[in-house]
């Protein structure tokens, strides 16, 4: 097993992201496989290298080491998105040799009117730029996105929490961005890339981005890569149902150091309130990989209470 965590450097990671974390932390650790931690970093407007520094310390201190990584190497370095662009590239050019590859000049505004989705439907783009003629596409006056066209094609896989998933590619997917007009890749295409040339055997996410995966499992086949297997996990959203962020206060990890948290306290809480272990009480990290079941993740989302703070610092005086 090789399985990986791979944060975005664009703030203090907090709660939510440390769930992601443990879970694959200990699905790798159980398994006596192989963890890797990559930075992804190809928002080079919002990531931040005081927030890369911060976030390795953080994990550091949590305990949730990793046999590969930024700081650590390993046979496929470099693990930061932003020193791997050549690899993009050539992911790019074999997409372009497939005839797969073609620019895209439709502008915000027209993208926002035919690609608006119905509730609980994702954006599917109509395909207009993929039939202009040679001739339109040279009177275009603006750079181009790059897109890649799409067939008609159903991927099928099973989710390790939410079972049998099946997709349309054409229907329900549609052509995607692989490379913006700015010059920056894609997520769908940097990710892929990364875990197919990683080796990435199990993949654990959050479900936000289960409705990407039957395009990156076709992005990896295409390039000539085995997909991982796929485990989406339930969310960690506050009382009124809004998604853990970079931008709440107070769940930071480094805001919960500073307040008396302790690394065992937040990783007990959270293993608790994710319904892995049964009781609240603190555990130790060897605890925690021998007693948490991954099986018992259910498909709710994970209801994190006002005073959790309050909570995590009362555990951590526990002895």
């Amino acid at each position: 097993m090789r399985g990986r965590f791979a944060p975005s450097p664009t703030g203090y990671i907090h709660l939510g992201n440390v769930w992601t974390a443990l879970l694959c932390w200990l699905q790798v650790r159980q398994a006596g496989g192989t963890f890797v931690l990559r930075i992804e970093d190809i928002d080079e407007q919002r990531a931040k290298k005081e927030f890369e520094d911060a976030l390795v310390n953080d994990l550091q201190w949590l305990g949730l080491s990793w046999d590969e990584g930024p700081d650590t190497g390993g046979p496929c370095a470099p693990y930061v998105q932003q020193r791997r662009y050549t690899l993009y590239d050539q992911a790019i050019a074999t997409l372009r040799r497939q005839g797969l590859l073609y620019p895209c000049y439709c502008s915000r505004a027209r993208l926002q009117v035919v690609g608006a989705p119905h509730a609980g439907e994702q954006a599917v783009y109509d395909g207009h730029c993929y039939t202009l003629t040679e001739k339109q596409r040279q009177a275009e006056q603006k750079t181009p996105s790059w897109r890649v066209h799409v067939p008609c094609e159903t991927i099928t896989f099973t989710d390790e929490v939410y079972g049998l998933q099946q997709e349309d590619l054409r229907r329900e997917c549609g052509d995607f961005v692989v490379r913006r007009a700015d010059g920056m890749y894609a997520y769908q295409l940097a990710v892929s890339v990364d875990d197919g040339m990683m080796d990435i055997t199990h993949v654990v996410r959050g479900r936000d981005l289960l409705s990407s995966t039957a395009r990156q499992i076709w992005l990896l086949k295409l390039l000539g890569f085995t997909p991982p297997t796929y485990m989406h996990t339930p969310m960690l959203v506050d009382i009124a149902g809004h998604r853990l962020s970079k931008r709440q206060r107070g769940i930071t990890i480094r805001q919960l150091r500073n307040q008396g948290a302790s690394a065992a306290a937040i990783l007990s809480y959270l293993a608790w309130c994710g319904h892995l272990v049964s009781q609240e009480r603190l555990y130790t990290l060897a605890e925690l990989c021998h007693s948490c079941v991954l099986t018992r993740l259910c498909t709710e989302d994970i209801i994190i209470p006002e005073d959790v703070v309050d909570r995590i610092i009362r555990l951590s005086r526990e002895k």
